[in-house]
């Protein structure tokens, strides 16, 4: 590879180069897409690579991107293709009068990969982003301490089933994967997969208490992409402890309860919830108190 240090400046990101992998900053500024702003940086390394194109661009520009290896980089995994050209982490565009360096440092990756670039990794090779412990979906907020995702149901968004269900805890170790549909694309949601599932048809996202569902400004690319790459990282590598210092969850809100009460109620009184599923729910969130 090229000396250490290396460095190959484009519109929104800049590649570092070190001996054994590349080093992708990207910019704060109000242009970059804010997925490639929560990221801020990420380590690709070099064996967590398949190939490097190079292309044309739009309006006098050159494309380099490096392609990663399937099953290497947890955010691209969840992420399965559905990112925008703009918000894709691994693409680099540069004015096109520096089309002959774009090509000399795609000649120097593809000169740097390893004997497996063209198997999928049996690994994650590239750590997920920090994610955001908690985001808001349209249906539930979503909360991740690095042991259990969590869903708590909103009163506006959540559905009967979802209410009939009660908020829901998933340890790691009982997952075996996450499913991650964009909030671009109609229908968005985020789906935990159970050890459980016994390969059943789930049901849909807005009725399944394992998915929070996205869409009206909730489940935004930028939180909801993390969290889930995140989730899949700890999934893989089997449920790590939580991480020295973490802070217990505080205690549920005594007013937020009494709401959530009120809407089982509205539900009881719909003939949505027997009178036994309203007398369970009712004490499993005055036990939360």
């Amino acid at each position: 590879m090229s000396r250490m240090g290396d460095v190959l400046a484009g519109f929104q990101a800049v590649w570092e180069f070190d001996s054994d992998s590349v080093l992708i900053r990207f910019e704060r500024g109000i242009r970059t897409p804010r997925l490639l702003q929560a990221l801020g940086e990420r380590r690709i390394p070099y064996e967590a690579l398949a190939a490097v194109e190079q292309a044309p661009g739009k309006r006098g520009t050159v494309v380099l991107r490096a392609v990663p290896r399937p099953g290497a980089d947890p955010l691209m995994e969840v992420a399965d293709g559905q990112l925008k050209e703009a918000g894709d982490p691994y693409r680099l565009v540069l004015p096109a009068e520096r089309d002959a360096l774009a090509e000399y440092y795609a000649d120097e990756i593809r000169a740097a990969l390893g004997p497996y670039a063209d198997t999928p990794a049996e690994r994650h090779l590239v750590a997920a982003p920090t994610p955001p412990p908690s985001f808001k979906a349209y249906d539930g907020k979503a909360s991740f301490d690095g042991r259990s995702v969590s869903f708590r149901w909103f009163w506006t968004g959540a559905s009967s089933a979802k209410w009939k269900a009660g908020d829901q805890r998933f340890a790691v170790d009982e997952l075996t994967g996450v499913v991650w549909r964009s909030p671009e694309i109609a229908g968005g949601y985020l789906r935990l997969v159970p050890r459980d599932a016994d390969g059943r048809r789930p049901a849909e996202a807005d009725q399944d208490p394992a998915s929070v569902v996205f869409g009206m400004g909730y489940g935004l690319v930028h939180e909801s992409l993390p969290f889930a790459a995140a989730v899949l990282e700890a999934v893989r590598a089997k449920a790590p402890g939580i991480p020295a210092g973490h802070v217990p969850a505080a205690r549920p809100d005594p007013g937020g309860i009494a709401d959530r009460i009120r809407h089982l109620g509205a539900l009881h009184d719909a003939g949505l919830l027997t009178d036994d599923e309203f007398s369970a729910k009712k004490a499993q969130l005055l036990a939360e108190l």
